[in-house]
């Protein structure tokens, strides 16, 4: 059996386009989902795995382990691109959101990346290396007034990063993209992007493709660990000027 990628958080957006891009390069692909969503039926046809998972309920990472540990004997790639977006002042209350966020971002990499190291290291045996990306957050860098217990918890994801290229050496690269603007939303209206675009010295939205490209550049390479590869437009140096 051909180890597959396994893509959390991959029925919209940035991981419903690496799903269907990496799927369409033959290899195979798992991803996880939350809710029913149009797009999955889709990825079904095509032979895409999908595996529900809610990782904010402790039950629910442990669940999917179980799950990967029964279908598959190794895996070439987690990619841990499920997130949620929340700012404070929502429908949670300021603890109940620190731990979601920390539930999301940093208990299901870190149980995962220890349940299932073990799957990757052996695809690492087998061909070479194997891979976890993480996707964290422009704002990791910068903090962000209005989502503080979300950048927090992209901080700590960008620290397991660290932690476990350190560990998993050398048969697991461990490396992180950390976008700021790639796509808009449907709903955000003109006045809006213009302002979000001039952020960054590139003034552009490069969309999903920009971030498929670092999935596959971290995934080829040989010699990268315990990175992050910053999809910024040069927003920093914008902000400096």
């Amino acid at each position: 059996m051909t180890s597959p990628i396994v893509i959390t958080g991959g029925a919209r957006r940035l991981g419903l386009a690496a799903a269907r891009a990496l799927h369409g390069d033959a290899t195979p692909v798992v991803i996880t989902y939350r809710s029913e969503r149009p797009a999955l039926a889709g990825l079904r046809r095509d032979g895409i795995t999908t595996i529900r998972a809610d990782f904010g309920d402790p039950g629910g990472i442990e669940a999917f382990c179980d799950e990967l540990h029964a279908r598959y004997d190794a895996l070439r790639a987690i990619v841990h691109n499920a997130s949620e977006w929340r700012a404070e002042g929502g429908d949670l209350g300021d603890a109940e959101l620190l731990e979601r966020m920390y539930r999301v971002h940093v208990a299901a990499p870190y149980l995962i990346n220890r349940r299932c190291g073990g799957l990757l290291r052996r695809h690492g045996e087998r061909h070479g290396h194997a891979d976890i990306i993480h996707l964290s957050d422009y704002v990791t860098a910068t903090g962000s007034g209005r989502h503080i217990a979300y950048a927090a918890s992209k901080a700590a994801l960008d620290n397991l990063t660290l932690s476990f290229a350190t560990a998993l050496a050398p048969l697991v690269k461990v490396n992180a993209i950390a976008p700021s603007l790639l796509m808009f939303n449907p709903d955000d209206d003109a006045a809006y992007r213009e302002r979000a675009r001039r952020k960054a010295l590139l003034e552009v939205a490069p969309g999903e493709a920009e971030g498929v490209n670092a999935i596959r550049y971290l995934l080829d390479s040989k010699y990268l660990t315990g990175k992050t590869i910053a999809l910024d437009g040069g927003r920093p140096l914008a902000r400096a000027s």
